[in-house]
């Protein structure tokens, strides 16, 4: 049971989840990270890591969506194993709800 990363992360991208990963199971889009089902060891550090909880279980009701996303967006965006340039907008963006209508299909930095 893989962890998925929803909505909450879109236009955030805090990236604190991906440096504690210990199979780096991460991947950059241009907004958001979703992380590979195939990869995730379902270990749960990168949980607790996130500061706006945009990462949940895949048997909670808020991934339903975005588990399939995660999966399929995980194997054309770049890999990100390390903390990266965090948008500087994101804190005005992380108490927002509904936003999967922000959600760009383009490619991260990596």
């Amino acid at each position: 049971m893989p962890y998925v990363v929803t909505e909450a992360c879109i236009r955030c991208k805090y990236m604190d989840c991906c440096e504690v990963c210990p199979v780096d199971c991460f991947y950059e889009g241009e907004n958001m990270l979703v992380i590979n089902p195939e990869e995730c060891i379902d270990c749960g550090v990168c949980e607790p890591e996130c500061p706006i909880e945009a990462i949940v279980s895949d048997r909670d009701s808020r991934a339903e969506k975005w588990t399939e996303i995660n999966a399929q967006y995980a194997k054309i965006w770049p890999n990100i194993t390390h903390k990266g340039q965090v948008p500087e907008d994101a804190d005005d963006w992380k108490e927002k709800p509904d936003k999967g209508d922000l959600f760009s299909a383009e490619p991260g930095q990596g």
